[in-house]
């Protein structure tokens, strides 16, 4: 297969996205080697292989150290890492104290470099990648999760600036996630007809699945994005409809005549802004608590 003889670390990959991306790497035929704080509660499998799992805090550089030693030492290799891991819950900048939204930059931002730099060596030796799991809310106001859009942000710049200075040996390139259905999805949208009405927002008109944010990452971890560096794909299903169109009354009825309504868009962004700003479910949905420590670091 595309990625055979490949090794891939998934970060926070036990669930949620992180499964997703380790799924779709299985399927491609890497080795996939995914970590957090917990074991799974089955092993991430698919096309009848598994991920190895290693349980790691990676905002602690002497963890991130081991891990790739480890990795070194069994496989000899490192061909890529994703740095999937991150969250926060929701929390409005004056409800919380400086140090609580530091522990969400710390997780969001700091965590994916220390990883990247203690894979650095493994990298540079196979020419493998990076690949960062951003988000749309480092692109846009982020509010009840500002610190995390902030981290994000940081994340995107991070990624660039990496890529200009471990090129040209390693490739470093970021997913921007919109809203992803995760197995937690609910927690955030609601019942199946609120997903279903939140999905409606999105030009594509759906959620996307894990598994559209794992071919993404395998395709720039692949040698068909070999000349793709310092790159942002936006994987958002078209991004948001922008409210002022639905509060508009200029030609409101031709408008409704044609299908777009005044009611379902305006409505579900508010929901989707107001539960917690989780527009990158697969990292937010995986039901993080960043205030002590994420369940997919």
């Amino acid at each position: 297969m595309e990625l055979d003889g490949r090794v891939v670390v998934v970060t926070g990959g036990t669930r949620g996205v992180g499964a997703g991306i380790a799924r779709s790497f299985l399927t491609a035929g890497a080795e996939v080697v995914v970590c957090a704080r917990r074991p799974p509660d089955a092993p991430v499998a698919a096309a009848g292989r598994e991920a190895s799992f290693v349980a790691a805090d990676l905002r602690d550089p002497a963890a991130a150290r081991d891990l790739c030693a480890g990795i070194a030492k069994r496989y000899g290799r490192l061909d890529c890492l994703v740095n999937n891991a991150g969250g926060t819950p929701y929390r409005l900048l004056g409800e919380g104290e400086a140090q609580r939204h530091a522990r969400v930059v710390e997780l969001n931002l700091l965590a994916p470099m220390t990883a990247s730099l203690a894979a650095y060596p493994l990298l540079r030796e196979t020419r493998g990648s990076v690949v960062m799991i951003g988000s749309v809310s480092g692109t846009r106001p982020s509010p009840g999760t500002a610190a995390y859009g902030a981290a994000k942000a940081g994340l995107e710049n991070l990624a660039r600036s990496m890529a200009v200075e471990w090129a040209p040996e390693v490739r470093v390139n970021s997913l921007v996630l919109g809203m992803v259905r995760t197995e937690l999805a609910h927690l955030h949208y609601g019942d199946g007809a609120g997903i279903a009405a939140v999905g409606a927002t999105v030009p594509l008109g759906r959620l996307a699945e894990p598994s559209d944010v794992g071919e993404a990452a395998v395709f720039l971890a692949s040698p068909r994005a070999g000349y793709v560096s310092g790159a942002s794909l936006l994987v958002h299903g078209g991004g948001e409809r922008p409210a002022f169109l639905d509060a508009a009354t200029v030609n409101k009825g031709a408008r409704a005549e044609a299908g777009t309504g005044t009611g379902v868009g305006t409505a579900s962004e508010t929901a989707v802004s107001g539960t917690a700003g989780t527009d990158t479910a697969g990292t937010d949905t995986a039901g993080t608590d960043t205030a002590t420590a994420n369940e997919e670091d």
